[in-house]
């Protein structure tokens, strides 16, 4: 099936789909609302819409997926790497007419330099796809010229193209026929697309937006305005013809048990797909409910999420006693970020007062208003992933680390429970991921 796809900061790419990467100038240009804007023009165009994130966050996906109603999946060549990046839009786009995957920061930042690992110009490279430049254009006419002229030559010097512009924040009607004519007088790439000033803002908090279960989702709609015919057509053909191979299943007749809630909502989908293409039964338990490990269960998994804003829930959650029994029998538990801040004495919240935890590993995570840690990590096992929190860990005693990284949280071990801040990307190492939850060392 011939795909459309779009890239705001974004990348579509599979077989004979026509593609395209939405990226912005910079954070904060409005890449997001631009990306939910653009979904929701093409669902209202009768578009069967898929849709990507480049990069390792959590939050842009849910958002994404409360217009499609399909999971977002994350793309970059730095956590994901390029043929598992490629394999994702080969799959995942065959269901759908259109794709649209959300770039990262500004087009050319990344992991260092410029346009180098993890950034949303590399990944363009890599998947062959034109850019949509998103730019800040309040208080903005002539000057936009040498703006996208300079993202131009380095966007070609790099061996990729941006093919088309969409203004946000843009002050009127007769402000975009500016920006519009000034680009066409100068021979830059066309205006597309625009977004009022007054459009509505997503709500954030301390790790960026907040969840679209929490708030009403916007109607951006009478705030965007399309400057050409079809848009869809304006997006390039792309060829990414991919084989699958079939997995080993490494997991074959293990059942997992996965905190899942509004507590613990961090997880990438193709992490699930990932352990069920392994042979794994996955079965869920909300710790915020107090829900007891599954008697069946061989491993526990606790993602990320948010602990600090159920700190009450958790404090007298049942769930503890019987995680605590499957730890010290030895079970293999893997707890990431604010699953691993659960199995702690205690979380400090942002007034100072203590709420109990597990209590099953020594240590107190406590919250505070500056970022505590960010970027990509890999261990010495090829694994690799993200850190990215709010919280440190306090203990009076010497932790066990179990990781060894040259960057980041080298994570606490006891017995066969793995806890860090770090976020996996598992198909990055299979073999090491299904060895930390066949429980060996």
């Amino acid at each position: 099936m011939a795909i459309n796809v779009i890239m705001v900061d974004f990348i579509v790419c599979t077989e004979n789909m026509k593609t395209a990467l939405l990226a912005g100038t910079q954070s904060a240009c409005g890449k997001t609302t631009i990306m939910l804007a653009l979904l929701q023009y093409l669902k209202a165009q009768q578009h069967n819409v898929v849709s990507f994130k480049a990069g390792p966050d959590f939050l842009d996906p849910l958002w994404h997926q409360a217009i499609t109603g399909q999971y977002s999946y994350n793309l970059d060549t730095r956590m994901i790497g390029a043929a598992n990046s490629q394999q994702l839009l080969a799959k995942q786009a065959l269901a759908a007419d259109v794709a649209v995957i959300e770039g990262v920061m500004g087009l050319f930042d990344g992991r260092s330099g410029v346009g180098e690992s993890g950034s949303s110009a590399e990944l363009a490279k890599v998947l062959q796809v034109p850019i949509f430049l998103v730019v800040d254009a309040k208080g903005m006419s002539g000057s936009i010229v040498p703006l996208v002229s300079g993202f131009c030559a380095y966007a070609e010097k790099m061996g990729v193209r941006i093919s088309g512009i969409i203004a946000n924040r843009v002050g009127s009607a007769h402000h975009a026929s500016l920006l519009k004519t000034v680009l066409q007088e100068h021979q830059q790439p066309p205006l597309i697309a625009w977004m009022e000033k007054d459009a509505p803002v997503l709500p954030e908090r301390h790790l960026g937006l907040m969840q679209p279960s929490e708030v009403a989702l916007p109607d951006f709609l009478p705030f965007f305005h399309v400057e050409v015919a079809d848009l869809v057509a304006l997006f390039a053909e792309t060829d990414s013809h991919l084989g699958e191979q079939k997995p080993i299943q490494l997991l074959k007749g293990k059942k997992i048990a996965i905190a899942q809630d509004a507590a613990c909502c961090f997880i990438y989908p193709v992490n699930l797909e990932f352990l069920r293409e392994q042979g794994a039964e996955l079965v869920f338990f909300s710790p915020v409910a107090g829900d007891a490990i599954p008697n069946t269960a061989d491993a526990v998994w606790l993602p990320g999420g948010y602990p600090e804003l159920f700190v009450q829930a958790l404090s007298i959650s049942k769930t503890w006693f019987s995680l605590g029994e499957f730890i010290e029998a030895g079970k293999p538990v893997l707890a990431e970020c604010g699953g691993a801040m659960l199995l702690g004495e205690a979380l400090i919240d942002l007034d100072g007062k203590s709420w109990a935890m597990a209590n099953i590993l020594p240590f107190r995570s406590k919250m505070q208003t500056r970022l505590a840690s960010l970027g990509y990590r890999e261990d010495k096992t090829g694994i690799k992933g993200h850190e990215f929190h709010h919280s440190v860990r306090e203990s009076e005693q010497k932790l066990e680390p179990y990781l060894q990284i040259d960057r980041g949280d080298q994570g606490v071990c006891y017995k066969n429970c793995r806890a860090s801040y770090v976020h996996w990307y598992f198909a990055s190492a299979p073999e090491v991921i299904s060895k930390w939850l066949s429980g060996n060392k």
